[in-house]
């Protein structure tokens, strides 16, 4: 990620929690199914144990995609990198970025998260994003 000798890391962070509201709602409601078929009894035990490992998967995929996922901006660029056995990564170079954008609905505004464009880069759910769009239109302009 880092190519210069002379370059550091100034911000590394991951996506705001807010992401994982969606997943962790469909577990908690494929979970709810789940022992609601429990407790039914035994025909339904069988889909009830189906419902209950796909609600746990479906969290424990969500927290993994969340946790391995940084937006990382350095003296020189700024990257998004997600995945775990492929890493992906987009980035754009801080000398190329010419306005810095930042979008945010009311429920970005009052939980704190926004997207931020930088050149062709869009990131959203940024936490603080108008913290890192500062930071990323201060080190574009050196």
């Amino acid at each position: 990620m880092r190519g210069e000798p002379e370059e550091r890391i100034c911000l590394d962070a991951r996506r705001h929690a807010v992401v994982l509201a969606r997943p962790f709602g469909k577990a908690v409601a494929l979970g709810a199914v789940g022992v609601a078929l429990a407790l039914v009894g035994w025909p339904a035990t069988p889909f009830a144990a189906v419902a209950l490992a796909l609600a746990a998967w479906i969290a424990l995929r969500s927290v993994w995609r969340w946790e391995r996922t940084r937006l990382v901006v350095t003296t020189e660029q700024l990257v998004v990198e997600h995945g775990t056995l492929r890493r992906h990564a987009a980035a754009v170079r801080l000398s190329r970025v010419g306005t810095v954008e930042l979008e945010q609905s009311l429920t970005g505004r009052l939980l704190g998260y926004g997207t931020v464009i930088a050149g062709e880069l869009e990131i959203d759910f940024v936490p603080q994003p108008r913290r890192v769009a500062s930071l990323v239109d201060r080190l574009a302009q050196r």
